[in-house]
């Protein structure tokens, strides 16, 4: 396609997905009302109009929507493309999405039948009462959990991704043989240090950087209201008093009265349906937040977030770009009938373990229930879904193992070779920290600034450059390990890290 077609589809897309949105109806009444205002004038109409929604502050709102359509939809392609080629182009990644769908299913429904609990049910009353009269207080509640396990954990995904393989391509044609010292087999383009370096230039040596030099300049960005204003000033890291604003800003995540209506709505869900994904996120919560020095006095913002979460059916919407496709059950009796099959659980998303850890640290940013919800879902449906879903996306879990491997074998290859021989892969290691962009690792101000870069540079590529980063960091003492055990204990303490230092120093510092 040429650039104008491209540009023509997605101007059609973006002005058919805004059609419908609140934001238009606002604007639209807003015109409307304006039309009384003297200093609007019949023959320049259009003119005064547009006027009138730039300096009412309409205008600026309308390009935040804009761009961040232009951050969660489909890249532009051809218009005859079939869509499962749209939401992952590589048919071998398909193939083991679908296939680990449904083993992630048989597991939620081998759980169902063995426990006699149903997917859902209706709450009695009595139940309904007591749960809106603890909605505040939910951590105090201690449910039996023990016959509840996860779905499963980041080590069982991990063992899909290496297992991974492209059919049509042959390894015996790679001129290096890099490809076979690595867990992940498969051909995908990751990016070698001068590219990185030339990606996140600001993150320079040079660059003043918010978290290392208190100086760092503070832009009037959260007063002007500009999305891309603000995801531009966040790669050199946000002022913690301003953190909050700025990304709900980048996110373009608002509080308005229907966001805090539907916030409502899913809470009255959550009262009046009893799901047994419910007991997977009390699970989850008690396993990882709840042990946690940072976390665990956000017990009950956890659960009002992530239960809502499961019953928000907008989340669906991430499925047109996502390469997964939402599980399905089928009402009571009706297996097979496909008129009788039902999302489950109604966001599509199925909870695995340390998944709660994605909710946890926006808790120091967010103390209102419906804003923390609003900011978390945009987290959700543009970055965090790319870390458990196989795809070849730049931002995808397969792509940042690959980048991870490869560049420690590039600028360590030694100490590469040494953690291979002695049966301790890295990846085996760094995984568990990627899966959850480093939530629960680092401690919670190092990680808000790592996240001010994932929302920075609109990618989760700095992820795998810190967990390269922090093997490098780490080198001298993993020369010296001889076991799995020895180097998971070397590493095993991330919390006095200084996340930007390291960054710096692997991407800048590192002699090619």
């Amino acid at each position: 396609m040429d650039e104008g077609t491209e540009l023509s589809l997605t101007i059609a897309h973006i002005v058919r997905r805004l059609k419908g949105s609140h934001l238009h109806s606002q604007i639209e009444r807003q015109a409307k009302e304006c039309l009384h205002q003297p200093e609007i004038k019949l023959e320049s109409l259009r003119e005064d109009v547009r006027s009138f929604l730039k300096t009412s502050g309409w205008e600026k709102k309308l390009q935040n929507a804009v761009y961040r359509e232009l951050h969660v939809q489909l890249p532009p392609s051809h218009p005859a493309a079939p869509p499962e080629h749209l939401k992952e182009p590589l048919a071998y990644m398909r193939k083991a999405q679908a296939n680990w769908e449904k083993r992630v299913l048989k597991s939620l429904n081998s759980m169902s039948t063995e426990l006699g609990v149903p997917l859902a049910r209706m709450r009695p009353a009595v139940e309904q009462k007591e749960l809106t009269n603890k909605w505040n207080e939910m951590g105090t509640d201690e449910p039996d959990l023990s016959r509840f396990r996860p779905v499963y954990a980041p080590k069982d995904f991990l063992e899909v991704l290496i297992s991974l393989r492209n059919p049509n391509h042959d390894s015996s044609e790679d001129l290096s043989t890099r490809s076979h010292w690595g867990l992940i087999q498969v051909p995908l383009n990751v990016r070698d240090i001068p590219q990185l370096r030339q990606t996140y230039s600001e993150l320079n040596l040079t660059m003043g950087q918010l978290g290392i030099d208190d100086h760092a300049h503070i832009h009037p960005v959260v007063a002007d209201q500009d999305s891309a204003a603000a995801q531009q000033y966040s790669r050199q890291g946000c002022p913690t008093g301003l953190r909050a604003d700025l990304w709900a800003l980048i996110l373009n995540s608002t509080n308005h009265p229907p966001d805090v209506m539907h916030y409502e709505q899913l809470k009255a869900g959550v009262i009046q349906h009893d799901l047994l994904v419910d007991n997977l996120i009390y699970k989850d919560v008690k396993l990882t937040a709840s042990n946690d020095d940072y976390y665990f006095v956000f017990e009950d913002f956890l659960y009002q977030v992530l239960l809502c979460f499961s019953r928000d059916t907008a989340v669906l919407e991430h499925f047109k770009y996502n390469s997964a496709t939402p599980p399905k059950s089928y009402i009571q009796g009706k297996v097979g009938d496909e008129e009788c099959a039902v999302v489950y659980p109604p966001n599509g998303v199925i909870p695995f373990h340390g998944f709660s850890m994605y909710v946890a640290p926006l808790c120091f940013l967010y103390n209102e229930p419906s804003k923390l919800y609003s900011v978390f879902r945009e987290m959700y449906v543009r970055y965090f879904f790319r870390l458990h879903s196989i795809s070849s996306s730049p931002s995808g879990i397969v792509y940042l193992c690959l980048q991870f491997e490869w560049l420690l074998q590039t600028h360590l290859p030694q100490l590469f070779y040494h953690l291979r021989q002695i049966g301790a892969q890295p990846l085996r290691i760094a995984f568990k920290w990627m899966v959850r962009a480093f939530s629960g690792y680092l401690s919670t101000d190092q990680l808000l600034l790592l996240w001010d870069r994932i929302l920075g540079y609109d990618s989760l590529e700095i992820v795998a450059v810190l967990a390269a980063a922090v093997f490098a960091f780490r080198a001298e003492n993993l020369m010296e390990v001889m076991s799995l055990a020895s180097a998971e204990a070397v590493l095993a303490d991330l919390s006095t890290l200084k996340v930007m230092p390291l960054i710096q120093i692997f991407l800048f510092a590192t002699a090619i």
